[in-house]
């Protein structure tokens, strides 16, 4: 096998139990699962659906809507940036909130201290976007 096949499948190997890892994370943060919190790749959304996943705070929900209006996740209208920047506007400190600073860099906060990082590591972009999609709903009924 040509070096460069090889480095392919070992790559895909590698993503290939990455994932496979993640999703025993993932069940295993389910609720009835076999560990507590996790702060994994894909967090603790467990069995539940996108659509009940919310954000904890005000900050975090804008930073998370900035992020993925930077990733286009949610189309980069009017009505998203100002649910954003009222959302942002209600937060004291603002930009330098922990909160908006983590969901700026994918880092979904739940109520309940859980984390869902929206980044990367084999969250189906699909499942983000619903993510996304839920958190602007949730921002919006914040205002």
């Amino acid at each position: 096998m040509p070096a460069s096949r090889f480095a392919l499948a070992l790559t895909m190997a590698l993503a290939a139990a990455t994932a496979h890892a993640q999703l025993g994370d993932l069940l295993k943060s389910a609720p009835g699962g076999t560990s507590g919190g996790s702060t994994g790749a894909l967090g603790t959304l467990g069995s539940l659906s996108p659509s009940s996943v919310s954000a904890g705070t005000a900050g975090n929900a804008a930073g998370v809507i900035e992020y993925c209006l930077k990733k286009n996740y949610l189309s980069a209208d009017n009505a998203t940036s100002a649910v954003k920047d009222k959302l942002l506007g209600s937060v004291s400190g603002g930009t330098s909130d922990a909160g908006y600073g983590e969901g700026s860099r994918g880092m979904l906060s739940t109520s309940s201290g859980s984390k869902l990082d929206l980044s990367g590591g084999g969250l189906k972009a699909e499942i983000t976007k619903q993510v996304c999609e839920k958190i602007l709903a949730q921002g919006k009924s914040m205002l």
